[in-house]
């Protein structure tokens, strides 16, 4: 008998258990500059987390809010965002982009 073989989806929401991991997954979506993909990211990360019900309880909106926030069409405010953010073990940051325009001088 051979090995049990283990979906991407199940592999990366195992990975996501860890914070470290969920940083980089979410870095990685925002880098992309696509709000879907970062959505997307962040629905894996609910899911890997304990799921839309664990994270409306301790996030304290509403699950049919959560799940309309985070859809394809989903535009989370910023303070909804920095819950989420938050119960995920993780906050907001900004850097300065790398050779922008407007820092040279």
């Amino acid at each position: 008998m051979g090995k049990r073989s283990i979906s991407y989806h199940d592999e990366l929401i195992r990975s996501l258990k860890d914070s470290n991991e969920r940083a980089e997954y979410i870095n990685a979506a925002l880098e992309e500059g696509d709000l879907k993909l970062l959505l997307k990211a962040l629905r894996n990360v609910a899911e890997a987390t304990g799921g839309m019900t664990k994270l409306s309880a301790k996030t304290r909106l509403a699950r049919v809010s959560l799940y309309r926030m985070l859809s394809d069409q989903g535009n989370p405010e910023l303070a909804s965002l920095e819950k989420i953010l938050r119960y995920f073990g993780l906050k907001l940051s900004v850097q300065p982009e790398r050779a922008h325009p407007s820092s040279q001088r």
